[in-house]
């Protein structure tokens, strides 16, 4: 990946819905070397699709909730698969510090939070976890 791949990646990143001809002239390219460039990036399996951000407060019927999570000595890919094969997992973060994962979990109500908190951790490879619900976004 070279520059003008990471500036195409930043352009859609900013606004993914930005037409080729657009793209092409904000990168003072063609728009065939546009549409080469994102058919590759796509291909290569570094654009995996291109998805609609919401504000997190549209959805105030959803519960969200950051989960820390200490893995059992060299058993993190271990738990890695198994939570990213958990519904209530929306994302899932490996980070350095007191937590070796980060879990951001969604859940319809307090009880189905509930059922999530517990089947995650029942997995097995995991030492502990905190958990901490997101109550508002400032940014």
């Amino acid at each position: 990946m070279d520059a003008l791949d990471q500036r195409l990646i930043a352009l859609l990143r900013h606004d993914a819905r930005l037409p080729v001809a657009a793209l092409a002239q904000k990168l003072a390219v063609s728009r065939g070397t546009v549409t080469n460039r994102l058919r590759k990036l796509e291909d290569g399996g570094v654009i995996v699709g291109y998805a609609v951000q919401l504000r997190p407060e549209w959805r105030s019927d959803e519960i969200r909730a950051w989960m820390g999570i200490l893995v059992e000595g060299n058993q993190t890919r271990t738990v890695i698969a198994n939570l990213l094969g958990e519904p209530g997992v929306a994302a899932l973060h490996d980070t350095n510090g007191r937590w070796d994962l980060l879990a951001e979990l969604r859940a319809a109500s307090m009880a189905e939070l509930s059922q999530v908190l517990e089947r995650i951790r029942l997995l097995k490879g995991i030492r502990s976890t905190e958990t901490s619900i997101h109550l508002a976004t400032y940014r």
